[in-house]
């Protein structure tokens, strides 16, 4: 069973998290402004499975590791920005090379599309909150504050405040999204906006890489 009292204590913080501009939110509103609403989509997908992946380590203890030792924090730390380092130069290298444009696409002034692989995003959003330590420690430091000793196992309320977070959040997330797309078809109107898109999204991954790192 779950203490009633510290459900909607629960669903009012998360609520807060949720809703609070952040690095998560920051990844979604770049992948929406740079490949449209269907890649913010995937990027909350994703998020949702990082967050179940953490629930499973703070259940089984491996957070606990991260907690204890400042080697492993930091090994997981320095991955997390070397990935997202990664994307967002690869974001910024896809738009120094723009393919030539047809005598079609000069016939119907198509506008520039993003060339950013959107195959893959929901992988890239899961594996950049894997590597968050500081989702880690928030799992396990946040969630065992509503845990109600004195009702069922332990396990059993981790599990399940840790599993609805994300499902919490995710709705939240997709209005995130579906603002932010309504902003970026105002830019993609222009021609050349999507290049400069692409390219502050790569900064933003990199700032987000940074902001892991302090």
């Amino acid at each position: 069973m779950i203490n009633p009292d510290f459900l909607v204590s629960f669903l009012l913080a998360s609520f807060l998290m949720a809703v609070a501009p952040g690095p998560s939110n920051a990844f979604l509103m770049a992948q929406t402004f740079a490949n449209g609403r269907s890649a913010g989509m995937q990027s909350a997908f994703g998020f949702a499975l990082g967050g179940v992946v953490h629930t499973l380590f703070a259940v089984v203890g491996l957070s606990a590791v991260l907690k204890a030792s400042s080697s492993a924090y930091a090994a997981v730390q320095y991955a997390g920005a070397a990935y997202l380092c990664y994307l967002g130069f690869m974001m910024i290298k896809g738009t120094l090379k723009q393919p030539e444009p047809t005598p079609d696409d000069k016939q119907t002034d198509k506008p520039h599309i993003s060339t950013s692989k959107k195959s893959n995003v929901m992988f890239q959003a899961m594996m950049t909150e894997v590597l968050n330590p500081k989702v880690a420690l928030f799992f396990i430091a946040f969630i065992p504050q509503f845990v109600d000793p004195t009702l069922s196992s332990a396990t059993f309320q981790l599990a399940f405040f840790g599993l609805l977070y994300p499902l919490f959040a995710f709705p939240i997330d997709c209005t995130y999204i579906y603002f932010g797309d309504k902003i970026a078809q105002f830019f993609r109107r222009n021609p050349n906006s999507q290049l400069w898109i692409d390219r502050i999204t790569g900064i933003v991954f990199i700032a987000l890489a940074i902001n892991l790192l302090f």
